[in-house]
């Protein structure tokens, strides 16, 4: 079955990308890399042909993995990294001053083996430097043939039209799911006035939204969702009984829960394009075959309907990870 590409400014991919944070310790120790190297090579293998990375997975370490395994047949693929959240020292920095992008693409560049990167995001928003200068510096970046397109990731519709004002953006990364749903608010909306394209980073909930239950005494120690309030109780066990009903659909389907999560995100918006991550061969292939999931009118106002963003228990961030970006909140979180 051949998908039809969804269009990501000048370019046109898969309507399923891969988030290629979880390659490197995020989600757990990550993989070998010689593991991550076939894997990707698999991911190509299976049709992926937009892979999402940062300057901050892995202090640098995913980049290369991305760069080595994509570098054969470069010119088939969109490879997106980010800036602004980065490490200086072996820590984790927040710098959007112009000349700290330049030197991070500068680096990028060379870590992923390639000429230019596709799309270049900033990863977050520095507060201490408007967000027009960060702009400035990436639209430079672009006039000198070092990046293709520019993005932003969690930022608000606000921060995302003051953005668009100073140069073309080309698409916006939020966290977005059946579990995730503040996109919603105006994001999404506002990426459709402005022609931006919506990509859903956690479309599977982080792997909430799987038919493999989570314990969070089980998590590996590095895994970041123990920061998460979802995923410590009283949090966890409240969502629960919205799982059941979505597998009991996912059933129906004969599909996965995961299948229908990603069905449901790439109905949302038809234009978005979600990435999810993975490091199980099984889910890489899953993630992708969703695309064949129709759902129905009446089956999507069902799972808006049992995934009220009011009924969530539990908010996606800690407060002091909230501070970190300026995404949009319900008037109830």
């Amino acid at each position: 079955m051949a998908f039809k590409k969804r269009q990501i400014g000048e370019m046109k991919v898969h309507p399923v990308g891969l988030g290629c944070m979880n390659l490197t310790p995020s989600y757990g120790p990550g993989l070998e890399r010689s593991e991550a190297i076939d894997f990707l090579k698999k991911a190509t293998d299976i049709g992926y042909d937009f892979f999402d990375t940062a300057t901050i997975y892995g202090l640098g370490e995913n980049e290369k993995l991305i760069g080595e395994a994509l570098k054969p047949n470069r010119e088939n693929f969109l490879i997106a990294s980010k800036c602004v959240l980065g490490f200086k020292d072996g820590k984790r920095v927040l710098d959007g001053r112009p000349s700290t992008i330049k030197a991070a693409c500068e680096s990028s560049l060379k870590r992923l083996q390639t000429d230019v990167i596709d799309l270049y995001y900033m990863h977050r928003p520095d507060p201490d430097v408007p967000v027009e200068e960060s702009v400035g510096a990436l639209a430079e970046l672009k006039e000198e043939g070092k990046i293709r397109m520019l993005g932003l990731s969690e930022m608000s519709a606000e921060t995302l039209r003051r953005a668009h004002s100073e140069h073309p953006i080309s698409a916006m990364q939020s966290e977005y799911s059946l579990m995730t749903r503040n996109p919603e608010i105006a994001v999404i909306e506002t990426c459709s006035d402005l022609g931006v394209t919506f990509v859903p980073f956690s479309p599977v909930g982080r792997g909430y939204l799987s038919d493999e239950t989570i314990v969070h005494d089980e998590l590996h120690k590095n895994d970041l969702r123990k920061t998460f309030p979802r995923f410590s109780e009283p949090h966890l066990s409240a969502n629960l009984s919205l799982l059941e009903k979505a597998r009991k659909i996912s059933s129906e389907l004969c599909c996965s829960l995961a299948q229908l999560s990603l069905a449901w995100t790439l109905a949302q918006d038809e234009s978005a394009i979600p990435i999810p991550g993975t490091t199980s061969l099984e889910h890489l292939s899953d993630n992708f075959e969703s695309q064949k999931v129709e759902l129905t009118k009446e089956l999507l106002h069902e799972l808006n309907e049992i995934f009220l963003p009011e009924i969530i228990s539990g908010p996606r961030y800690s407060e002091q990870a909230q501070a970190t970006v300026t995404t949009e909140r319900f008037e109830f979180e």
